[in-house]
């Protein structure tokens, strides 16, 4: 029998709100392991058979524990190494082939369109070469109304304002204003959008 101490959903979900660093070895790591296995098993479920619009959102909100609106969209495949730091808005569509590396958290809001291939990560290893598998999670949010294109990645600590266009390709390293189309490697605003 063990005394180490069981982190929940809740302190997961808090700790990663302040963006605490992770260590290798500490219970926090470990935990990350944990909701990785559980996320195998479910996106492998989610993934490998045909399933209706409800039985998607079903599962999507197994994977994530959290309510899921019955507006929200996906085209699987989807893959996650995690999933219970998802939060999702209404009407949010996520097409076929996205990755989700959220223990950092992802906030999708109301709205939004996630193209093909989109890639969101929420860690970094240590620059350290001696603490390299020690990680620092930080928050990803998209805005309400955010159009993602095909094959974009958007890098931990990023925030995309609403109503804004990410061009297919893309590779978001800093934050995107409202209103505004960002395109290219980093990608960069070229116009801002009349609504």
């Amino acid at each position: 029998m063990t005394n180490e101490k069981t982190i929940t959903i809740q302190e997961f979900r808090e700790l990663m709100a302040k963006e605490t660093y992770v260590e290798t070895g500490t219970e926090l790591f470990n935990t990350f392991h944990k909701f990785s296995q559980e996320a195998l098993k479910i996106t492998s479920e989610l993934n490998n058979k045909y399933h209706t619009p409800e039985e998607i959102r079903e599962l999507f909100s197994k994977l994530t524990e959290s309510d899921i609106d019955e507006t929200f969209g996906l085209f699987p495949p989807f893959y996650t190494d995690c999933g219970k730091n998802i939060k999702i808005g209404k009407n949010v569509f996520i097409n076929a082939c996205c990755r989700f590396q959220d223990q950092g958290g992802i906030e999708i809001k109301e709205g939004t369109l996630i193209g093909h291939n989109t890639t969101i990560a929420t860690l970094n290893h240590d620059f350290n070469p001696n603490k390299r598998q020690n990680i620092s999670p930080k928050h990803v949010k998209i805005g309400k109304n955010v159009w993602i294109g095909s094959d974009c990645t958007i890098l931990p600590g990023v925030e995309i304002g609403d109503g804004a266009i990410i061009g297919a390709g893309s590779v978001v390293t800093k934050s995107i204003p409202k209103n505004t189309i960002a395109v290219g490697n980093p990608a960069k605003v070229i116009r801002k959008i009349q609504e």
